[in-house]
């Protein structure tokens, strides 16, 4: 380790080295259109009662409709949904162009495939610096087999068991 002067982009550099899943966080607005973004900070935070909390950029144009809906989805991506981050992770006006989402607890799409699913209701949000912390608490959720898609060091990876794994 080596003790330098704080630096914004040699610290995103460190938590890079954090191995992190994919997801798309949506929600619906006003009008009931839905909206979707790639995000990686996803934790859970409580069992019981069930709470799981994301963070969303300040700068984000998604932020004033995230700030007012009651509900959103963590939907987990698979390895197989690179194309799907991307997607939602671009400035593409309409990313659920051909996709066949449902609608989910208070209107929010459910991307289909994942590997898991949380549908929540938003219960708090608390700042975070440049970041808005949005906690929800889980009303549904789902999980299917298959890998979850990863992302470390600026790259799409997955996992593989450890050899010395128990």
């Amino acid at each position: 380790m080596t003790d330098t002067t704080f630096d914004s982009r040699e610290f995103r550099s460190a938590l890079g080295r954090f191995a992190t899943g994919v997801t798309v966080v949506t929600t619906v607005n006003d009008d009931g259109n839905p909206l979707g973004l790639t995000v990686s900070s996803f934790n859970s935070v409580s069992l019981d009662p069930p709470l799981v909390l994301w963070s969303l950029d300040r700068s984000s144009s998604a932020l004033a409709v995230f700030e007012k809906a009651t509900h959103f989805a963590v939907n987990v991506l698979g390895a197989d949904q690179v194309a799907i981050s991307n997607r939602f992770a671009s400035r593409e006006e309409d990313k659920f162009a051909g996709l066949d989402s449902a609608a989910g607890a208070g209107g929010a799409p459910l991307v289909p495939g994942c590997v898991a699913c949380f549908q929540c209701r938003t219960v708090h949000r608390y700042d975070g610096g440049d970041h808005v912390i949005f906690v929800g608490e889980v009303e549904s959720f789902e999980r299917r087999d298959g890998d979850a898609l990863l992302f470390h060091d600026g790259n799409y990876c997955r996992a593989e068991p450890h050899p010395e794994a128990w």
